[in-house]
């Protein structure tokens, strides 16, 4: 079964869709009680917050990253204190928007505050912002380049890079999407273990909105490392990777990976926005880190669809809602959560309906932030043991009404396009493969885990 798309029109569903919404009114109490214990304490950037900033936000917020502004001392975050107010009251930054009531909450990569981190923040601008005790602040962090690979710290030089041809982009033009093919000059069969996409210099960073790269490769009949029985992939295992703002790159669990074939090639599909500047050589590169040894399983980018059966067609001043069902022919292990829409996205799920009937939402992001395209990756202990059969169900709102102040024009009919004004309604997740006798030891392992730690 491949890709049965169908609208939210039975009122299961629809009332499914509320529940999932009304869960993030219930954030508000639990709030309420510690802003009242908060508004107590006296906050300073030297004691309270900088720990804070060093641990969640300076990662971007420091000179040549992605961020527009730098964070890394009292005077620059004094001077943005009431937007960082704004940005955190409202879920906004950090940049990770997940529901913290609905779904796995345990990732590989969290990079959202606490709640009592979140309320440090507000209660230290309420009260002025004030710097506190300079000799109590941490001492500064060291940050690798911002224009290296950042997979390079823990696993050195790429053994693989692979650039894209330049684009001339002009100072001032429509959206351009670029598609070349570029050889990887394999001459052996390489297993993956980390993918990272980059922007070449700073001034492709500044007009690549994203950038996709497709493994073009000939195999077999039936891929190679998937287990015996499987039928049908939703997206095949051409996708390789992508970059967006909030996703460069990808390690692998040490079980999984994916495979490079002799011969390969990358075709790349570039997203370019005019700045106001030419740039010459707007380009982006590609590195790639091999194992030594071939990994037990094959993991397969995949784009669960969201969009319904008649694609795309949200009205002027309407809130859409619209899913997509796909059916796994085969056990698997589900490794991430990417929501990606644009400009009137405004949240996204991802639920598992289980053969037996039971159903499970796996991942809730209420609160998308077009701008971000954030990879939730599940912790190595809870992401989620699906068996065969298991129907996948990507559930996306939309909002088209001027409610939503990322609506370019509430006015317009919206369908489904590249351009960001345009809408797309997909999921991406690296879904490995497994054989039922690997997929039922799997479960069992976690089974014992599960009740030594209730002990």
């Amino acid at each position: 079964m491949f890709g049965m798309m169908q609208k939210i029109e039975d009122k299961t569903s629809v009332r499914r869709s509320i529940q999932l919404l009304m869960a993030t009114a219930t954030l508000v109490f639990p709030a309420l009680s510690m802003a009242q214990d908060a508004a107590q304490k006296q906050y300073t950037w030297a004691s309270d917050v900088a720990p804070i900033f060093q641990e969640k936000c300076q990662e971007c917020h420091r000179p040549d990253s992605i961020a527009p502004m730098s964070l890394l001392t009292y005077d620059e975050a004094k001077l943005f204190a009431p937007i960082i107010k704004f940005r955190v009251e409202n879920r906004v930054m950090p940049p990770w928007h997940l529901n913290p009531q609905v779904g796995i909450q345990d990732y590989a990569n969290d990079r959202g505050l606490t709640d009592e981190q979140r309320q440090t923040i507000v209660s230290w601008v309420d009260q002025g912002a004030p710097e506190g005790d300079e000799s109590k602040a941490p001492p500064a962090r060291n940050f690798p380049e911002a224009l290296v690979w950042q997979l390079g710290e823990d696993l050195g030089t790429p053994d693989l890079v692979v650039k894209s041809e330049p684009f001339d982009l002009p100072a001032v033009t429509q959206d351009k999407w670029f598609r070349p093919i570029t050889p990887t000059g394999l001459t052996e069969e390489k297993w993956v273990k980390a993918i990272e996409i980059r922007p070449m210099n700073a001034e492709s960073r500044r007009v690549v909105h994203h950038s996709l790269a497709f493994l073009l490769q000939k195999e077999e009949e039936g891929a190679p490392g998937m287990p015996e029985g499987l039928e049908q992939m939703a997206m095949g295992p051409s996708l390789f990777m992508e970059w967006a703002v909030g996703k460069a790159g990808q390690v692998f669990k040490p079980d999984t990976g994916k495979l490079m074939l002799p011969g390969s090639q990358i075709m790349w599909e570039m997203h370019l926005h005019a700045m106001g500047e030419r740039v010459k050589d707007a380009q982006v590169e590609i590195g790639v880190w091999f194992y030594d040894e071939p990994p037990a399983h094959r993991t397969i980018l995949t784009m669960f669809d969201a969009r319904g059966p008649q694609s795309l067609d949200i009205p002027p001043h309407e809130i859409a809602v619209t899913q997509g069902t796909f059916v796994l022919s085969a056990p698997a292990r589900l490794e991430n959560f990417q929501p990606h829409m644009h400009m009137r996205g405004k949240a996204m799920s991802m639920e598992a309906i289980y053969p037996n009937g039971n159903r499970e939402v796996l991942a809730f992001v209420d609160n998308f932030q077009w701008n971000w395209q954030i990879n939730y990756i599940f912790d190595n202990d809870v992401a989620p043991l699906v068996p065969k059969g298991t129907m996948i169900v990507t559930r996306a709102w939309h909002d088209n009404t001027d409610a939503n102040p990322y609506n370019p024009d509430p006015n317009q009919w919206v369908g489904w396009g590249d351009r960001t004004v345009d809408e797309m309604a997909h999921n991406w997740v690296d879904v490995t493969y497994l054989g039922q006798e690997e997929y039922e030891k799997m479960v069992a392992e976690r089974k014992v885990v599960a009740q030594s730690g209730s002990e």
